[in-house]
């Protein structure tokens, strides 16, 4: 009986996890933005250039989302 109890204890569990791994696979299913793609096909040139370009790209988002960030933390500030 005990065994019995283990197995369908264990067997919830599983089922359990498994939907909350379903649920979390499917939100993580994101809409790429036209903007980004139309960005990613106009590379151009060789390859070498491609990655230049791609590292400039990414540079400057990274900047943009420094300056988002510090934006945030000077209106936060300034609530206070």
């Amino acid at each position: 009986m005990r065994i019995i109890f283990s197995v369908l204890g264990l067997l919830v569990v599983v089922a359990i996890v498994g939907m909350l791994a379903k649920h979390e696979l499917q939100a993580a299913r994101v809409i790429v933005p036209a903007d980004g793609a139309a960005s990613a096909a106009a590379l151009t040139g060789t390859p070498a250039q491609q990655s230049q370009q791609l590292q400039r790209q990414v540079t400057d988002d990274i900047n943009k989302a420094l300056q988002q960030g510090m934006q945030r933390n000077e209106d936060a500030s300034a609530k206070q």
